[in-house]
């Protein structure tokens, strides 16, 4: 028996990225884009490696364009990392694992380095799989955590909960980093917000960005605890900008939200460095009026528009810059 499990992209639309500092957020699972990990039953356990995890390249220039493009590492650390944990997890609970062993597989259609939460997915998509294959229920509020844990503390990936979050509980939800409440339970309180209610929401993406997300965090996060005024100020602002979007939500409040993902990433800028291959894309819908504020770590955009007609501006002013644009398939 193969089993096959999925995990697919996400989008912070407000409160990004103050997930990482007790703040709040929502985001959203972006279901054009998925990680499958495929896992059966074999003599010994193999994980297979996939192309973006080869060590044998053309020349030295297609090493240097497949780090830039895929980064230094593909799924295999990833898949490690989670088997590991997972593990643990079990033997923390005292839940022996049957002696069978299993070759597992992965494959992913997200974009990489533009902060759609690609690697996760990965890892999301093996607990997945670990589960049904050892029939082992890890409660859904614990799995984001077990997550992120497997990220930072085995491979010290620098990133906040609210990817995890969206990946395991799917559709869009409204997530409080309360620390109390964090450090009491291990986990923040989530709320799914029906997609339903979401306006007209398109991310853009650039295809040919690179970059490794967690360095971008790790001068603010310095500043953060150092206590820096205005630092912790402007964060605690984009938490409220999450809270005041989850209210607009549920009122319909289109042209609130609208101004909210704006002044996201306005907030974000006063204390995040911004790269001119990104600031393009925000300036380019905002010309044309459509919202516009990082997606994740930078790379990608989302934002609110209008009608087609919008969105048809938004195709042609992207394409100027080497970006695609989606709209978002949330359910």
């Amino acid at each position: 028996m193969i089993i096959e499990t999925r995990a697919y992209a996400r989008a912070g639309l407000l409160g990004n990225p103050s997930d990482g500092f007790f703040g709040k957020t929502i985001s959203i699972s972006v279901r054009n884009f998925g990680a499958t990990v495929s896992l059966y039953e074999s003599p010994e356990l193999n994980i297979e490696p996939q192309e973006q995890d080869t060590n044998s390249f053309r020349s030295i220039y297609h090493l240097r364009d497949a780090v830039a493009s895929l980064g230094y590492h593909g799924g295999v650390p990833l898949i490690k990392a989670a088997l590991k944990r997972f593990c643990e997890y079990c033997d923390q609970r005292d839940i022996r694992l049957p002696n069978k062993n299993f070759t597992i597989r992965y494959s992913t259609s997200i974009p990489r380095q533009v902060g759609l939460s690609g690697s996760s997915a990965i890892i999301v998509a093996t607990f997945r799989a670990l589960m049904r294959f050892y029939q082992v229920e890890i409660p859904l509020p614990e799995l984001p955590t077990l997550v992120l844990k497997t990220e930072s503390e085995e491979l010290g990936i620098t990133a906040g909960l609210q990817d995890r979050v969206i990946q395991c509980y799917e559709g869009c939800v409204y997530m409080n980093f309360d620390r109390e409440f964090l450090e009491k339970n291990g986990h923040g309180q989530y709320k799914p917000i029906e997609p339903h209610l979401l306006p007209k929401l398109y991310i853009a993406y650039k295809t040919s960005l690179g970059k490794q997300s967690g360095r971008i965090h790790n001068d603010v996060r310095s500043r953060w605890d150092k206590g820096e005024e205005l630092v912790v100020k402007t964060l605690q602002d984009i938490a409220d900008v999450a809270r005041r979007g989850h209210e607009a939500i549920l009122n319909s409040d289109t042209e609130q939200l609208h101004e909210l993902v704006n002044e996201n990433f306005d907030l974000r800028r006063r204390i995040y460095n911004i790269s001119e291959s990104n600031l393009e894309m925000i300036s380019a819908a905002r010309r044309i009026g459509a919202s516009a504020s990082f997606a994740g770590s930078g790379g990608a955009i989302v934002g609110i528009y209008k009608d087609d007609d919008m969105l048809n501006r938004l195709f042609v002013q992207m394409k100027h810059l080497n970006a695609r644009v989606i709209k978002p398939y949330v359910v």
